[in-house]
């Protein structure tokens, strides 16, 4: 996670007198302000967990004192807290301007990754549009290919299956609602997409015995067999292969499970 990767306190200046700052409220406009009591300030909100004026505090190190080495530091700050608030869509506009303004900095390979993760924490289920995933999926491509050797890569490439998989799960929605309805060759396109682009996905097993199905239904039986072929060589054993089987060859191979007596069932 996100708080074990990266530690926000590695970027706060000399400790100043903190004790004066608490209880600060919002930073008075254009009162001028010394550097280190403003970003302080900041850090102590931020460790009180008001991120909503710790991303002020931030924003006005980089407003008063604009050429300081700390107004880069409270550009990746400000968007933290707004990402810690989950203000995602705030975060990522900070994001990608430290990133054009910034791409030499030790930082950029977080600023990818926090980006990234704003993106991936948008996901939503797979019966909603999809466009987020596709966002999270292509900025962590954007990590992997930039900082290889990161200590964020590790975690984005597992944040990148996860995301594949949900695109192919988005796929087999469709295609079961599509068998539903009876309309099979569409669905056996939408499975086709599964078992063709998302390989490597958990969803494949299944989208072969839906395509099996579907060819079954439509009465192209060799379809529907070299289908299950397919299915029977690289998932041996599965019980979507059994499924199949069962279903193409019209033989009971698995013993039936129990039926649970009516009262048993609700």
């Amino acid at each position: 996670m996100l708080r074990t990767i990266f530690n926000p306190a590695t970027l706060a200046v000399p400790a100043v007198a903190l004790a004066l700052l608490a209880g600060c409220a919002e930073p008075e406009k254009y009162v001028e302000r010394p550097v280190d009591e403003l970003y302080n300030t900041a850090m102590t909100l931020m460790e009180k967990e008001d991120y909503r004026d710790a991303a002020k505090y931030f924003d006005e190190v980089e407003r008063q004192h604009p050429y300081s080495i700390w107004a880069t530091k409270a550009q990746l700050m400000a968007a933290y807290a707004q990402y810690q608030r989950n203000q995602y869509d705030e975060a990522i506009i900070a994001l990608d301007r430290f990133i054009q303004l910034h791409p030499g900095s030790p930082d950029i390979a977080y600023a990818y990754y926090l980006k990234a993760l704003s993106h991936y924490e948008q996901i939503s289920d797979v019966e909603r549009d999809q466009q987020m995933t596709e966002q999270a999926l292509e900025t962590l491509k954007e990590i992997i290919n930039r900082f290889p050797n990161s200590r964020y890569a590790r975690d984005a490439k597992v944040k990148m299956d996860l995301a594949v998989d949900h695109l192919a799960g988005k796929e087999m929605e469709i295609g079961r609602y599509y068998m539903k309805r009876s309309n099979w060759l569409a669905a056996v396109n939408r499975f086709k997409v599964v078992a063709e682009k998302y390989q490597t996905t958990s969803h494949v097993p299944e989208a072969l015995h839906r395509m099996a199905e579907a060819y079954t239904a439509l009465g192209l039986t060799d379809e529907a067999r070299r289908i299950g072929s397919v299915l029977g060589y690289n998932y041996p054993g599965n019980e979507w292969y059994m499924d199949s089987y069962e279903m193409i060859e019209e033989k009971q191979v698995r013993p039936k499970k129990a039926e649970k007596p009516w009262y048993k069932v609700w």
